[in-house]
């Protein structure tokens, strides 16, 4: 089936039309989008994208986002240099390409950042947004990695960390009511989960009416109804990191 019948639910609405605030750089073996506010900090944000990769100008409207409140923000290329998923292609084929990109494995790109941002940057105080599958990859950060101090998981696929949920972090979760990709069940349990397992700080937030992807989408302005859920979105996005960095 032809992507164009059954779009990949991250493409709805418009792409920005935006260049961006920050600049690319290496950063070990991969390549980042950074940012940096003009008054010197000591906070960052390590920004992990969708399936649309590190270069998607929506994705680096948000790093730009918490820069303008005050982080030094990073958007690395998780993907490594293979290819981000592109509209045009088959969505017959997606799940043999996600394969080949894990949410789960990006311990080795998260280390190399993390010693940029402390040797580079002099931040001390890092945390860690995702979308989609970025937030997936929140998820599994959140579960493991000791250095990372608070996380905000956007419709991250639960499917793929379901049966995990011993947070190190505090760690925030947004989701769309009408989200197709991660039904309302699933957050149900994920809550009890949470409920059962988690020792940290978390909290469980569902928007109404929102769709996948709603909280990184331009154009707000031609839905007048969304507009509130998506600031609301990234309003509580910010606050739930200032709170913890």
């Amino acid at each position: 089936m032809a992507n164009e019948l059954r779009p990949c639910p991250c493409d709805i609405g418009d792409r920005f039309d935006y260049g961006g605030r920050g600049q690319e750089v290496q950063v070990g073996h991969i390549k980042a989008y950074v940012c940096k506010p003009s008054a010197s900090t000591d906070r960052a944000v390590i920004v992990i994208h969708d399936i649309y990769g590190w270069q998607l100008p929506n994705t680096r409207y948000i790093a730009d986002m918490l820069t303008s409140n005050g982080y030094i923000a990073i958007c690395p290329d998780f993907f490594v240099g293979q290819e981000a998923w592109k509209p045009s292609n088959d969505w017959a084929s997606f799940n043999d390409w996600v394969k080949t990109r894990d949410a789960g494995k990006t311990d080795k790109e998260v280390d190399v950042v993390l010693k940029y941002l402390k040797d580079q940057c002099g931040a001390t105080k890092i945390g860690v947004i995702g979308f989609c599958w970025g937030g997936a990859a929140v998820q599994h950060l959140m579960l493991k990695n000791p250095h990372l101090k608070t996380g905000v998981s956007l419709y991250g696929v639960i499917s793929r960390f379901e049966d995990r949920h011993s947070l190190l972090h505090p760690t925030f979760f947004i989701f769309g009511e009408k989200d197709d990709i991660i039904p309302l069940e699933q957050v149900t349990l994920l809550e009890k989960k949470l409920k059962e397992n988690c020792k940290v700080d978390y909290e469980v937030k569902i928007y109404p009416g929102q769709t996948h992807g709603f909280v990184h989408r331009k154009r707000e302005d031609i839905n007048p109804q969304d507009k509130p859920y998506i600031e609301e979105g990234r309003k509580d996005m910010i606050n739930w990191l200032n709170k913890y960095l």
